[in-house]
C-alpha cells in the first residue's frame, strides 16, 4: 500500500467484509494492512484512491491503532478462503478459492463474485475453478429477522435525511436498533443530524464505541462536535480516541470554542483554493458530492498551507461569479472585496446580523493572524437560533401531515 507520494505504508493482508443480507452484496469496509512493525491496522475503503494487481494507492492519514474484527464483520482470507460451502440448488460441496470486489457508482466497494473449486483438493493445488455471483451462496444471506431490517434500511437509504430521521423517530426501540445496525454509516450520520439532540444521544448510546466513532466521522465536524459535547465526558473521550486522527482533531478544535460563537458553529473543511487556482479548479472543488449547497456558495482563497488553519486569508469568491467567468481565469481576480470575515469569538447574535446584512449563506472565520479557520453556514446559525426542541416539533408536524394524508 502506497501513499499519494509513492512511499510504501505497509502490505495488504486481508479485506474486511460486512454481510448486509437480503438482495444487497456484502459490503467491503476496508483493508487489513500490516505495517513494518508487524502491527495490523484497519484502513477504510473510502480513502482508497485506486487498486491494481500490484499496489493500493491511498489518501488521508493512516490510523495506526491495532485492528480488531468487530461484530458482523469477517475477513476474506482468514474467514472465507477454503471454507466449504454449497451453492444454491446444489448439494455438491465446494470451497471458496477467491473473491472479486468492485467499486460501485457511489463511494462504496462490495463483493461481486466468488471463485469456487471442488472441495477436498489440497490448498493451492490446480483444479477447475467456477466463478459464481455472490448471491448464489446462501452463506451470504442472513436469516429472516435481520433481512427485514436490511430491507427497511435499504428503503431508508432512498429517502432524504429528514424523512429517515422521522422514520427512526417513529420506530420502537427494538426495530430501531436492528435498522440502525443495518444502515450504512453515512446514511445514519445524515439522519442523526436531523434528530433532536436527546434522540441523537440516545441513538449513539445504542452503538458500540467503534461504530459510534465511524458514524461521527461521517458527520459534518460541527454537528459531530455538538453531539460529542452532549455525551458523558468519559464516553466522549473514548469515541474521540477511536475516530480517525484528522477527524478527531477537527472535532476537538471546535470543542475548544463556545458552542454559541462562530468558532463553535463553523465547519473546518470549507472549499479552499490557492491564489493561482483557475475558475475551472474552483468549479471542480465546489461540485464535490460531499460539499453541501450552502458551503459551495463561496470558495475561499488563501496562501499555503491550504488546510485549516491556513496561510493568510485573501478573500472569497461567489459561485455565481465563477459560473459567469471563462474557465482559465484566475480566481484571485474575482474576490468580492465586500465580504468581511467573522472572528471565532463572534457570538450567535453577531453572526446572524452578519448574514442578514450581507445577504449570505456562508461566511469565513479567521483568527488574529488572518488565517482561515473555517466557514459558518446559515443553517448552522438557524440550528442555534431556533428553540432547542425544534427538530422534535418538526418531526411531529411531519408525522401529523403524513397521517392526514
Amino acid at each position: 500500500m502506497l501513499d499519494p507520494n509513492g512511499d510504501q505504508v505497509g502490505k495488504v493482508r486481508d479485506v474486511v467484509i460486512q454481510n448486509r443480507g437480503g438482495s444487497r452484496p456484502p459490503r467491503v469496509k476496508g483493508l487489513v494492512v500490516e505495517l513494518f512493525a508487524l502491527r495490523r491496522i484497519f484502513f477504510p475503503m473510502a480513502r482508497v484512491r485506486s487498486i491494481d494487481a500490484h499496489q493500493v494507492i491511498i489518501n488521508g492519514i493512516v490510523n495506526t491503532r491495532r485492528f480488531e474484527v468487530r461484530e458482523g464483520e469477517m475477513l476474506a482470507v482468514d474467514s472465507l478462503f477454503d471454507r466449504t460451502v454449497a451453492r444454491r440448488d446444489s448439494d455438491k460441496p465446494e470451497t471458496i478459492f477467491d473473491i472479486a470486489i468492485q467499486h460501485t457508482r457511489g463511494r462504496e466497494w462490495e463483493v461481486a463474485e466468488v471463485a469456487l473449486r471442488e472441495s477436498g483438493r489440497r490448498p493451492f493445488s490446480r483444479g477447475h475453478v467456477t466463478i459464481v455471483d455472490w448471491s448464489d451462496l446462501p452463506e451470504f444471506i442472513q436469516d429472516e429477522a435481520p433481512r427485514n431490517a436490511e430491507q427497511l434500511a435499504q428503503r431508508l437509504s432512498e429517502l432524504k435525511p429528514a424523512d429517515v430521521a422521522r422514520e427512526l423517530h417513529d420506530m420502537d426501540a427494538t426495530t430501531r436498533a436492528l435498522v440502525v445496525r443495518a444502515m450504512e454509516d453515512e446514511h445514519l450520520a445524515e439522519a442523526l443530524e436531523e434528530l433532536p439532540e436527546d434522540e441523537q444521544v440516545e441513538l449513539i448510546g445504542t452503538l458500540d464505541r467503534e461504530r459510534a466513532a465511524d458514524v461521527l466521522e461521517e458527520m459534518d465536524p460541527d454537528d459531530a462536535a455538538d453531539l460529542i459535547a452532549e455525551l458523558d465526558s468519559e464516553v466522549a473521550e473514548d469515541i474521540l480516541e477511536k475516530m480517525a486522527p484528522e477527524d478527531a482533531k477537527d472535532v476537538r478544535t471546535l470543542l475548544s470554542y463556545d458552542a454559541a460563537t462562530a468558532g463553535g458553529l463553523m465547519n473546518p473543511e470549507p472549499v479552499i483554493l490557492a491564489a493561482d487556482a483557475t475558475v475551472a479548479d474552483a468549479l471542480a472543488a465546489v461540485r464535490r458530492e460531499e460539499i453541501t449547497p450552502a458551503m459551495a456558495a463561496l470558495a475561499f482563497i488563501c496562501r499555503s498551507p491550504l488546510d485549516t488553519p491556513t496561510g493568510r486569508y485573501l478573500g472569497a469568491v461567489h459561485i455565481q461569479r465563477l459560473l459567469r467567468e471563462p474557465p482559465s481565469n484566475l480566481v484571485a481576480g474575482l474576490i468580492d472585496p465586500d465580504i468581511t470575515p467573522l472572528t471565532p469569538t463572534s457570538n450567535v447574535a453577531q453572526v446572524s446580523r452578519y448574514f442578514a446584512t450581507y445577504d449570505l449563506v456562508c461566511a469565513p472565520v479567521v483568527d488574529a493572524e488572518r488565517r482561515l479557520l473555517g466557514a459558518v453556514t446559515v443553517d448552522d446559525v438557524l440550528d442555534h437560533i431556533l428553540p432547542n426542541d425544534w427538530r422534535g416539533v418538526q418531526l411531529d408536524r411531519l408525522e401529523a401531515e403524513v397521517n392526514d394524508g
